[in-house]
């Protein structure tokens, strides 16, 4: 039966993502697009599926629900990833703990007899063989399944051979710990000791949570490179890991093995070449910034004829550079490089920060725009062919289209749900610092109505914007507590990506402060262009930052904000990971200071308006202890408070089963709290009034 509130569609379509096309992978001549897509909007057994350019059709290549239809759950069985050789003949998958080949030009995939559970298998360039991590080795199997061995072994208790934690940074699929040379026969794999992790901190309410994750101030874990051969001898890459202990990137392309390192302060970043016969090191491009080098999805990578593609932070502008010489114009930012063809190579830039568009480069083309129109564009490309990828305010997923030359435009079909909830928001542009804002109205609501309360819905910190072109699962939850009687505000202040390295660096040494005052000001020019908002009604709504963000409005600004719901927020910014708050505040150590003037547990004794504390108990991205110290804090100080513990969810509770019962629980207590009478909509919308 179709859904008839949104908080029962979140749940339904895990939050709009779907029956929607992604990972895209094109074959060597453009000919074939391999993505991943369930069969309906709310299909969570995502399948692997073939595009042919030509002819427009799609081929399903592996249904997770008949490969593993005898297992206890198949319906939620799921393609996550994959990969595939050069010429994308072979593709490897995960799937149910098991390791799975299929050659893309015929046949079914099927299971090979590796060691499970199975994480991140890769084909080598030829084909030839598969490397898959399973118990903290890696391993090789031949491609027909023979021959399946360990080339590298755990050596203690807490060492992990083919992962390295922090890649992800620059990867733009995932952490990875292992890359194959070219001719298949020799890797590059991370090892990584885990010993000195500190665990995290517990109360007997939050349990032991399941993380390695070092937290400020704390040991990180020790990651060191090999260049591994299958029969087992490893050569020790070799670099300065005293002053440079992160590694944030590696690979192995046809120029050789090589690797990007960072120092713990992240001030400086080196691009290492390495010697594939010995494992020495040279420095092939530094980076040094006095706050910090920003890391950018997809960069360093090498062109086909062996340029560098890198960026530079220049007056304003992040552009992306070529052999150290910017290719992009000032104005423009450099968002993410996402691959290369050749020496060409796609792109995704700014010039609007609520808008961002693909561009490809090349020496001989030089600079070209690839999309049009507003909307966050991304996509993919490969002898000839462009997937271009159009999210947008139409529908959550946006549309997908793969382009060739001298061929018409082919559709990649989206199964994604049309939203039962219409957006009423108008894009603002506020203060003398241009803060990008969007302002939901209930759809009931006309000018002239009479005051509304004002729900401030951001998150408002670094790394994350919410006010883009695009249409997804935060946009629509922000109207829907529109709908429930608030006029809502969402604005991106100081520290947000997509305005320029300036703007993100506004936040060095003090996360809260710029970020809180962007916040007020956005809310007051708001308020003097729309009459309706009532300013004597404020609340701030917010999760991880924004959850602090939304404890520290009431605390700090009580004559601005008087409530607030803050969900799974940093209390004390020590217990936090220590590669993204080092960033940001550097060492505690060095730098006490900023760490106590973020620190909510030393202003939480001053709260004087209602504040509703929520955190999942099985969070590992924030540690619970956070909310729960806070609370306690709160207790002993005899500030009244309210506080929600999610037993086994974790970051991201919006599309799980306690999805209306939460949401719920917000609206209660901002109408109690802000003296918010009955909707129009509220039975419809699935909300108690």
């Amino acid at each position: 039966m179709a859904p008839t509130t949104l908080p029962e569609q979140l749940v339904r379509t895990c939050r709009f993502t779907r029956g929607v096309p992604e990972r895209f992978t094109v074959s060597p001549d453009g000919s074939t697009v391999l993505f991943l897509r369930g069969r309906t909007g709310d299909d969570p057994a995502t399948c692997l599926w073939a595009l042919d350019v030509g002819s427009g059709r799609e081929r399903l290549l592996a249904d997770p629900v008949r490969l593993v239809a005898t297992g206890p759950s198949p319906r939620s069985a799921a393609i996550e990833a994959y990969g595939t050789d050069a010429a994308t003949r072979v593709v490897a998958f995960a799937l149910a703990g098991g390791l799975w080949r299929l050659d893309t030009g015929k046949g079914e995939p099927r299971r090979l007899p590796a060691l499970g559970p199975v994480a991140d298998p890769r084909p080598d360039p030829t084909g030839r063989r598969i490397a898959y991590v399973s118990h903290g080795a890696l391993r090789v199997t031949e491609a027909d399944g023979s021959g399946d061995r360990a080339v590298a072994e755990p050596d203690a208790p807490d060492v992990e051979f083919g992962t390295a934690v922090h890649t992800g940074t620059t990867s733009l699929d995932g952490a990875r710990g292992h890359w194959w040379s070219p001719d298949g026969g020799r890797l590059l794999a991370a090892r990584t000791d885990f010993t000195d992790v500190r665990p995290w901190p517990t109360t007997d309410q939050a349990g032991p949570p399941e993380t390695r994750t070092a937290l400020a101030g704390t040991p990180n874990p020790d990651v060191t490179l090999w260049l591994t051969g299958l029969d087992g001898p490893r050569t020790p890459v070799d670099w300065d890991r005293t002053a440079f202990e992160y590694v944030v990137g590696a690979g192995w392309d046809a120029h050789g093995p090589w690797a990007l390192v960072q120092s713990r302060d992240q001030r400086t970043v080196r691009f290492l070449g390495i010697h594939p016969a010995d494992g020495r090191t040279t420095v092939l491009d530094e980076q040094r910034d006095a706050a910090w080098v920003q890391l950018v999805p997809g960069l360093p990578v090498r062109t086909g004829s062996g340029a560098l593609l890198a960026h530079r932070d220049l007056r304003g502008t992040r552009h992306l550079t070529l052999d150290g010489t910017p290719v992009t114009p000032k104005g423009l930012q450099l968002r993410t490089v996402l691959g290369t063809d050749g020496d060409e190579v796609l792109f995704t830039a700014c010039d609007d920060p609520t808008e961002t568009h693909l561009w490809s480069h090349s020496p001989k083309s030089g600079l070209r725009k690839l999309s049009s129109g507003p909307g966050v564009h991304s996509g993919a490309a490969r002898g000839g062919t462009l997937v271009r990828v159009t999210r947008d305010a139409e529908r959550p997923g946006g549309r997908t289209e793969a382009l060739r030359a001298g061929a018409r435009t082919v559709a990649v079909l989206s199964y994604a749900e049309h939203p039962v909830v219409d957006v009423h928001a108008r894009r603002l542009v506020l203060g003398p610092r241009a803060l990008h804002a969007r302002l939901h109205f209930p759809s009931w609501h006309r000018p002239g109505d009479g005051p509304l309360p004002v729900l401030v819905d951001s998150y408002g910190g670094a790394g994350l914007q919410r006010v883009t072109a695009e249409l997804d699962s935060r946009v629509l939850l922000s109207q829907w507590f529109a709908e429930q009687g608030f006029a809502v505000l969402t604005t991106d202040g100081r520290g947000t990506p997509g305005r320029g390295p300036d703007w993100e660096r506004e936040v060095h040494g003090d996360l809260f402060g710029p970020v809180l005052d962007d916040q007020v000001i956005a809310l007051h020019e708001a308020a003097g262009r729309h009459p309706d908002l009532d300013l004597g009604r404020v609340a701030f709504r917010g999760w991880s930052f924004g959850g602090a963000l939304a404890a520290l409005a009431v605390l700090r600004r009580p004559d601005v904000f008087h409530a607030a719901v803050a969900g799974a927020g940093v209390a004390d910014q020590r217990l936090y990971a220590a590669h993204w708050r080092e960033r940001f505040l550097g060492h505690p150590d060095a730098f006490p200071g900023r760490y106590d003037a973020c620190d909510l547990l030393l202003d939480a004794p001053r709260l004087a308006r209602p504040l509703l504390l929520i955190h999942g108990l099985t969070d590992t991205n924030v540690p619970p202890v956070n909310t729960l110290r806070l609370s306690e804090v709160l207790r002993a100080a005899g500030r009244p408070h309210e506080l929600l513990l999610l037993p086994g969810i974790g970051h991201q509770p919006i599309g799980s089963a306690l999805t209306g019962e939460l949401l719920d629980r917000q609206v209660r207590f901002l109408r109690r709290h802000l003296d918010v009478g009955p909707t129009p909509t509220g039975e419809r919308t699935g909300c108690s009034s």
